[in-house]
């Protein structure tokens, strides 16, 4: 009895001090079956995946995750995106998830390649929703990875817009990134609940992330889910310049979606979703 009382102590002890070590994502797991890592958007909380998670937790143990600084996680310290990266590795191997797949939306996308690139025996395969390895690339001419400085005059404006300027910002953003109007409410909401200097510092973050060499290094599948709203050719022929690095990439091209391929398109995102895992 006395035994079995000390181990309990220990069991209590260490999931204590994993919850007190962890602190820049907050997770919900819901379904058994294999371990699914659901990985939102720039901003998003794991709400996003509320439609997803109802069907894929029919056969698949789902993680859904929401990261600091987003929703109703505190923020952490800078660099906000490396230490996001660090805990979801220590997180798999703390609770001995074996193999698990990788569906990440835009950043979590982008921070799917980088685990698996780095990581290249720890997890399963790679499901990207409308995310790329080189998010720079999209807005800096000719971008070759240079650094960007969190001290720059255009992070200086961010910081000190005031909250309706703030939000007016997002509720222009939104419509280009969403088609389907009826999610607009919501994708806004999380955008305006965002910590500001997360929202600013950990977007620096990730346009300083270069993955285009490193990508090389997978040895999973990877599936991408494409949004076509900037028009099929041009992104055809963004995905082809980013991923040359890895030829086995798989892309699926959604019609009439923008950003948020699964609130746009949904039956069609679902169908491609439960087709790549299989």
């Amino acid at each position: 009895m006395k035994t079995k009382l000390v181990l309990l102590v220990i069991l209590t002890v260490l999931n204590t001090q994993f919850s007190i070590a962890q602190k820049s994502f907050s997770v919900s797991v819901k379904g058994k079956g294999e371990p699914i890592l659901l990985f939102p958007g720039f901003g998003c909380t794991g709400e996003l995946w509320n439609e997803t998670v109802e069907e894929l937790s029919k056969t698949n143990e789902c993680h859904i995750f929401t990261f600091a600084g987003f929703g109703t996680v505190p923020p952490i310290e800078t660099p906000w995106f490396t230490t996001i990266k660090n805990e979801l590795i220590s997180y798999v191997k703390d609770k001995k998830l074996h193999k698990p797949t990788l569906l990440g939306h835009s950043l979590g996308g982008t921070l799917s390649l980088w685990l698996a690139s780095t990581e290249t025996e720890l997890f399963k395969k790679v499901i990207l929703v409308d995310a790329l390895p080189a998010s720079a690339a999209l807005m800096i001419p000719n971008y070759n990875g240079e650094i960007i400085e969190y001290d720059n005059p255009q992070s200086k404006m961010m910081l000190e817009m005031d909250k309706n300027s703030f939000e007016a910002m997002n509720s222009q953003s939104i419509p280009f990134m969403c088609l389907n109007k009826e999610k607009h409410k919501i994708i806004t909401s999380w955008m305006n609940m965002a910590d500001r200097k997360t929202y600013v510092y950990g977007y620096i973050d990730m346009l300083n992330l270069d993955l285009r060499k490193e990508i090389s290094k997978i040895k999973i599948p990877v599936v991408i889910l494409a949004a076509t709203s900037l028009g099929l050719d041009i992104v055809k022929n963004t995905y082809t310049a980013q991923y040359q690095n890895l030829p086995s990439v798989q892309i699926y091209y959604a019609e009439n979606a923008a950003h948020f391929v699964m609130y746009d398109q949904p039956d069609w995102f679902i169908k491609n979703v439960k087709l790549a895992l299989k």
